[in-house]
């Protein structure tokens, strides 16, 4: 992507190619060149090129999303774990008939991880699984960045577990529902979504408490910038950036605020490489912002339709958008 100048009065916006996805936006990724939307119909759009391709992935809507540079996974009301390719295959993972899956996660060397109701599961990619039972429906799984060790988030904390160990799965308690969780790409911080309006997070391996909190609506959206300086979440009317560059995180610190609008982010996603971070709207603009000096440009005007997903290819050349109402977005940069 160019460097953005300090004022950017030309925008992108004749650049997006605008795409009928079929359903609402649940989440966007790319495999490759090829991005791929998972909608709530069950569906996924796979755009590679000028070619346009819809893979039936769920009998059911898509309620959970995961995506890894091999594949990206799906889990369904329909009971099902689903692994698409970048070329349109898929394959059913796994199955549970008549439950929902909450929750999946991509693993390292093949390996995944899912949830339904109050118990969570590892597969590796070879033998068999294992289970964790909660003492409450999981909200929310992630794998630290190197190994098999999952957070999973639940009501009143995360269990930080490793699949293939006797020992029990240490506890991070903290009262509340814990929804999405993430972990700092240096696994020295991990950090949850609630369902009120805040983030909490821990100081790894000794567990010290992060409390992000002062959001006027619930953070649906967090990700980390390249290396992990800042943890860039939607819930207000700016991207609000938390610092974690130093070992304390964002304690005593202040956020940096961008993208200050009269209407909501509903979503963000982080450059690959570069100090740059997309927001989309819950009128449906998407602006690209730079960190440094918050300077903008306008890739989508807005369109009435909270945006609900979006993605970078892994080279930072191409932004993928989705939205409430089923439209999308791809543009190359």
């Amino acid at each position: 992507m160019p460097p953005i100048p300090p004022s950017a009065p030309s925008s992108l916006t004749s650049k997006l190619r605008p795409l009928d996805l079929g359903g609402t936006a649940v989440a966007a990724h790319f495999l490759g060149s090829a991005a791929l939307f998972a909608t709530g119909s069950g569906t996924i759009l796979l755009v590679d090129g000028e070619e346009e391709r819809r893979i039936a992935a769920h009998k059911g809507a898509i309620l959970s999303v995961s995506g890894d540079a091999r594949r990206l996974l799906t889990g369904g009301d329909d009971g099902r774990v689903v692994a698409t390719l970048g070329d349109g295959a898929s394959e059913t993972l796994a199955e549970q008939k008549g439950r929902w899956v909450d929750a999946v996660a991509n693993g390292p060397d093949g390996s995944f991880a899912w949830s339904t109701g109050k118990t969570a599961r590892f597969q590796p990619k070879k033998g068999e699984a294992k289970t964790l039972d909660l003492p409450s429906s999981v909200g929310g799984l992630a794998f630290a960045p190197k190994g098999t060790r999952i957070a999973v988030a639940h009501y009143n904390g995360v269990s930080l577990w490793f699949p293939n160990a006797v020992a029990k799965p240490e506890f991070l308690e903290w009262k509340g529902s814990h929804r999405g969780v993430i972990w700092h790409p240096e696994a020295r911080f991990l950090v949850t979504t609630m369902q009120e309006p805040a983030l909490h997070g821990w100081r790894l391996p000794e567990g010290a408490h992060m409390r992000m909190s002062g959001y006027p609506s619930r953070v649906r959206s967090m990700a980390f910038t390249a290396g992990g300086r800042h943890l860039a979440t939607s819930g207000s009317t700016e991207a609000i950036l938390w610092p974690f560059m130093t070992k304390e995180g964002p304690m005593g610190k202040q956020p940096t605020m961008v993208g200050q609008r009269d209407v909501r982010v509903s979503a963000v996603a982080c450059h690959p490489k570069e100090e740059i971070v997309a927001c989309g709207y819950e009128d449906g603009m998407v602006l690209l912002i730079r960190i440094s000096d918050g300077a903008e440009i306008l890739l989508r005007a807005p369109a009435g339709s909270p945006v609900t997903a979006l993605a970078w290819r892994g080279d930072g050349g191409a932004l993928a958008m989705g939205t409430e109402d089923g439209k999308g977005g791809l543009t190359l940069l």
